[in-house]
């Protein structure tokens, strides 16, 4: 949290922070360009909100690309933020989120105190799934090829589907991705969704990259990411679950949603 703290405190990395969030996968050259400073300042800058874990790097090619991470920011946010002011902060960044243009990739990154084995098995166990995905679970047979659903005990049909495109026990998971939790979503195209699990040390880092989104893509397809991330992590790492509002919003039945 400190790190997090600190990297927040600098009004340009801050600034480095907005142009991501306006534009999601940018080079250093493009934010070079952004800020009236040199090169290797801003350089600086990044190293710092990368040790933060508030920015993720990706190759693509040649290119380095910045995408900008906000689970930890979740994670303060779960952590301070009053229960009772938190519905309507999520209202109103769900609706700045949708009336902006979105990117077509997003990026999340958490380090969980686990073992990839564990990490694997949370993500795969339908009864897991449950605990931190809003009370949808998922069925699947985990070969490649197969289908997947999520299944919310209270719903009548799945909330979402796809094709388990890459399985890689316990490294990598690639998936086709369609909501179908309400009207508003169903209409999106499919959209892709990554997990990649690396260990480091004693701990696992996970790598969310959901992509081939429209370029309008209603928020509701990606915006939960950081609190089922955040919801992952405290159970693995303490066996209970997040009680926040945010983390609580569907997990009653699809009719919430």
């Amino acid at each position: 949290m400190d790190d997090v703290f600190k990297a927040l405190a600098d009004p340009t990395r801050r600034g480095l922070l907005d142009e991501l969030f306006k534009q999601d996968g940018q080079t250093l050259t493009m934010l070079e360009q952004r800020l009236p400073m040199t090169r290797f300042g801003v350089m600086k800058h990044l190293r710092v909100l990368e040790d933060a874990g508030l920015v993720v790097t990706k190759k693509r090619g040649r290119e380095k690309l910045h995408f900008l991470n906000p689970v930890p920011i979740r994670l303060v946010y779960d952590r301070w933020v009053s229960k009772y002011a938190e519905p309507w902060a999520a209202t109103l960044s769900a609706l700045k989120l949708t009336i902006e243009e979105q990117p077509m990739e997003k990026v999340f990154e958490i380090y969980i105190k686990t073992t990839p084995k564990r990490l694997w098995n949370a993500i795969t166990d339908s009864e897991m799934r449950q605990k931190y995905t809003f009370g949808v679970g998922v069925s699947s047979e985990w070969t490649p090829g197969s289908p997947y659903q999520g299944i919310h005990p209270a719903a009548g049909s799945p909330m979402m589907e796809g094709v388990n495109l890459e399985v890689d026990p316990p490294h990598r998971l690639v998936q086709s991705f369609n909501a179908l939790w309400g009207e508003d979503v169903k209409h999106e195209k499919t959209s892709r969704v990554t997990w990649e699990i690396e260990p480091v040390g004693d701990s696992c880092r996970l790598t969310v990259t959901h992509d081939e989104l429209s370029e309008q893509a209603n928020a509701q397809i990606y915006g939960g990411w950081p609190m089922i991330l955040s919801g992952l992590k405290t159970l693995l790492e303490t066996g209970e679950t997040l009680t926040t509002p945010g983390s609580l919003m569907y997990a009653q039945g699809p009719q919430a949603a």
